[in-house]
């Protein structure tokens, strides 16, 4: 008799175990279905009110673009990836991309900043940044004839001809520069350092007289438009040969692998006349401080280039 009753007790817990799990089973299922038919529902309703806008847009009248927005498109919407893009030059850059199809949209917005677009000597302004290592002082940007750059001095006779000045830093790091290449026996010379408005306006009228102003534009500045008036470039050679046949020496080689080094950079360098307005100069160097030279050198650009896109109504540190 106890083994049958244990044997219903087993039993009967069986059958509960299974009613269990049948009902676990029932209510899963249930609820599975109630989901499927809430999501069908409510992406059904999705969908009838994304149709129901999408026939609202279509009915609606499309906005016609901006005047602007049109021009920009022309211009590859490239003000959305450089921060130099200038909205007050759309119609210039325009012109230029029109006149120059081979240049990329990025030299193109560079080269109409820069003023290119424009003859030399035209739409000029005085220079800003004055009295810092930084100004730019070319074809469209000058220097008023009473503008004396701060802190001259003499260079050493070591390294310069007579009366030579720089701006002091400048003449340190010329100096640093000169003592430098000396230890490897070479000879860097200043041959023109700071020069006045006036001694500039006497060189470049004998320039004119001797082969007229076109020709005398293409190597030489006028009055107020030549970096030497700030006391940041210098003319150099190495005391034996003109300094024009400066490419030609052991010095100039030496200058190109280690100027950077000391914040100079070649300012009228080969095949960037069209950007800078002088033919190549071998001889002219500019100080830019070391950060900007090292840049220029390793990117190949001029300082034009430089300058629009990293100084230009930017800060910079000093």
């Amino acid at each position: 008799m106890p083994t049958i009753k244990k044997k219903r007790l087993k039993l009967k817990k069986k059958n509960f175990t299974i009613l269990i799990l049948s009902i676990c089973l029932i209510i899963f299922c249930i609820t599975k279905i109630t989901q499927t038919i809430t999501n069908f529902i409510n992406n059904t309703k999705e969908k009838e009110i994304k149709e129901e806008t999408t026939k609202n847009k279509e009915k609606e009248p499309k906005k016609e673009k901006t005047k602007e927005e049109i021009k920009l498109e022309k211009l590859e919407n490239i003000d959305k990836k450089i921060d130099y893009f200038k909205y007050e030059n759309i119609d210039r850059y325009l012109a230029y991309k029109e006149k120059n199809k081979t240049l990329s949209m990025t030299e193109v917005i560079i080269n109409v900043n820069i003023g290119l677009d424009n003859e030399y000597y035209t739409n000029t302004k005085e220079a800003e940044n004055q009295n810092k290592y930084y100004i730019l002082v070319n074809k469209y940007n000058y220097l008023t004839k009473d503008y004396v750059p701060k802190n001259l001095e003499n260079v050493s006779l070591q390294y310069a001809r007579s009366g030579m000045q720089l701006v002091d830093y400048v003449k340190n790091a010329f100096e640093k520069m000169a003592k430098d290449a000396k230890k490897e026996g070479l000879s860097l010379i200043v041959t023109s350092g700071y020069r006045s408005y006036s001694y500039q306006n006497e060189l470049y009228n004998g320039y004119v007289k001797l082969d007229g102003q076109k020709d005398a534009d293409t190597y030489s500045a006028r009055a107020g438009f030549s970096e030497h008036q700030t006391g940041l470039a210098a003319d150099i050679y190495n005391g034996k040969t003109s300094y024009t046949t400066f490419e030609q020496t052991k010095e100039f080689n030496w200058m190109q692998e280690n100027a950077h080094k000391y914040g100079f950079i070649l300012r009228y360098p080969k095949d960037k006349e069209h950007i800078t307005g002088y033919k190549y100069e071998s001889w002219h160097y500019r100080y830019v401080g070391e950060k900007i030279a090292k840049y220029i050198k390793e990117n190949n650009i001029t300082y034009e280039e430089y300058y629009i896109k990293f100084i230009e109504n930017k800060n910079i540190e000093e």
